[in-house]
């Protein structure tokens, strides 16, 4: 079963953490901020965005990613066997 279009989402989720450049922030001395959440989502060739993520809509992210990915694989298996059905039908109507 697929799951709904509005929690699904192609992208990764990058934690991070990061430094601001002030000077006497507790960054400069190697305490970074975070982690900060990043959605980045490559666009096409050279193309990538990125948005921050609130921290507590992270895990709701990652769910959503996973289930893009669960359904681009299922759509590979479903072309798979698409393509196998397709070389069988070629192999019978070629048989004399």
């Amino acid at each position: 079963m697929l799951p709904p279009s509005e929690e699904t989402l192609r992208g990764s989720l990058l934690k991070r953490y990061v430094t601001c450049g002030h000077p006497g922030c507790k960054c400069a001395r190697g305490e970074r901020h975070g982690p900060v959440w990043y959605l980045t989502v490559t666009l096409g060739p050279g193309r990538t965005t990125s948005a921050v993520v609130p921290p507590e809509q992270a895990e709701r992210v990652r769910r959503w990613i996973a289930n893009y990915r669960r359904v681009k694989n299922d759509l590979e298996k479903i072309s798979a066997i698409n393509r196998e059905l397709l070389q069988r039908e070629r192999k019978r109507k070629a048989r004399p």
